[in-house]
C-alpha cells in the first residue's frame, strides 16, 4: 500500500522519468474492477489526457499525483503504479494506462481497491484529497512539534496511539503499515492512552522513521516504480513475527486491533498499569 515514504518516491521518479513525455493514448478500466475508483466516466479518461504533456509529479500524504498542463492524476493508497521502458512488454490488465510519445508507459493496478482520478486542477472535490492537500506534509517545516502538538485535543487524549496517528486523516499517508516501527521506536503500544504518551518522543518517532523511509526508496515491503523493493527494512511487520525485538531480545508478537494486525515488542512497548 502506498503511504507517505512511498508517495514521496514514485512522486520523485516518475518526475524524473516522464517529465517532458507527452500521453499519446490513455486507456481506463480496460480491465473491469468495482473497487477501482474514477473521477467521473473513464471512457472520457483518453479524451482528457491525450495529447497533455507531463510537466512533473507531487505527493501528498498517500497520494501520488502526475501534473500534465491543466490535468491532474491522482492515484489513491492501493493502486499499483509501474514504469515500462520503451519496447517493453506491458500488462495486459490494468486499470488505467498511460503511453507516451517515446513509446513508454505507466501502468496502474488495482487489487483491493484504490482510485484514479483524471481530471481539471482544481475539480478534485474529494475530501480525502482535499485534506491531503490541505494538511503540511510531515518533512516540511510546517509540521512542527507545535503542529502536532494542537492535533492532541482532550478528545483525542483517550483514543488510543494507533487510533490517533493512522485514522481520521489527521496526518495523511500514515497508515498502519508505516505506523508498526513508528510505535516501536517511540517505545509506544498500539493501544496505549494517547493522554499518557510522551508527545514529544513520538512526534520524533514519527518524523525520524518517516524520514528514514522516505530516504531509503521506501519500505522493503512495498516495490517503487520499476518493481524495485524498497531499501528500509521494516523491523515490525509479518516477515518478523516471532523473531528477537532487535532492542531486547523478546521475541516479536501480533495481534489484532482495529481492523488489522499490529506487530509488538511486550518489553519495549508496555502499557503503563
Amino acid at each position: 500500500m502506498i503511504e507517505i515514504p512511498e508517495a514521496s518516491v514514485l512522486a520523485r521518479q516518475l518526475t524524473e522519468t516522464i517529465s517532458g513525455r507527452t500521453i499519446v493514448t490513455a486507456v481506463a478500466a480496460s480491465t473491469p474492477n468495482a473497487m477501482a475508483w474514477y473521477f467521473g466516466d473513464p471512457s472520457q479518461y483518453g479524451e482528457r489526457l491525450q495529447g497533455r504533456t507531463v510537466t512533473g509529479a507531487a505527493s501528498y500524504g498517500g497520494l501520488v499525483e502526475i501534473e500534465a498542463g491543466q490535468m491532474r492524476v491522482c492515484f489513491g493508497d492501493g493502486v499499483n503504479l509501474r514504469y515500462y521502458a520503451p519496447g517493453a512488454k506491458r500488462p495486459d490488465k490494468h486499470q488505467l494506462l498511460l503511453v507516451f510519445d517515446n513509446d513508454s508507459a505507466v501502468a496502474a493496478t488495482v487489487q483491493m481497491y484504490g482510485g484514479l482520478w483524471a481530471f481539471p486542477d482544481g475539480m478534485n472535490d474529494n475530501p480525502y484529497y482535499l485534506v491531503a492537500k490541505q494538511k503540511p506534509s510531515v518533512s516540511s517545516s510546517e509540521f512542527s512539534f507545535p503542529y502536532f502538538h494542537t492535533l492532541l485535543t482532550d478528545k483525542e487524549g483517550r483514543k488510543s496511539a494507533k487510533a490517533f496517528l493512522a485514522t481520521e486523516q489527521r496526518i495523511p499517508g500514515l497508515g498502519n503499515g508505516v505506523l508498526q516501527d513508528i510505535l516501536w521506536r517511540a517505545g509506544v503500544h498500539p493501544k496505549r492512552k494517547m493522554d499518557t504518551v510522551d508527545l514529544r518522543g513520538l512526534y520524533d518517532a514519527v518524523t525520524s522513521v518517516l524520514a528514514d523511509m522516505t530516504a531509503s526508496g521506501g519500505r522493503d515491503t512495498e516495490k517503487d516504480l520499476f518493481g524495485n523493493p524498497g531499501g528500509y527494512a521494516v523491523v515490525m511487520g509479518s516477515k518478523h513475527n516471532g523473531e528477537p525485538c532487535p532492542t531486547c531480545g523478546t521475541p516479536i508478537t501480533r495481534m489484532s486491533y482495529m481492523g488489522g494486525n499490529v506487530y509488538v515488542c511486550p518489553q519495549c512497548q508496555q502499557i503503563p498499569a
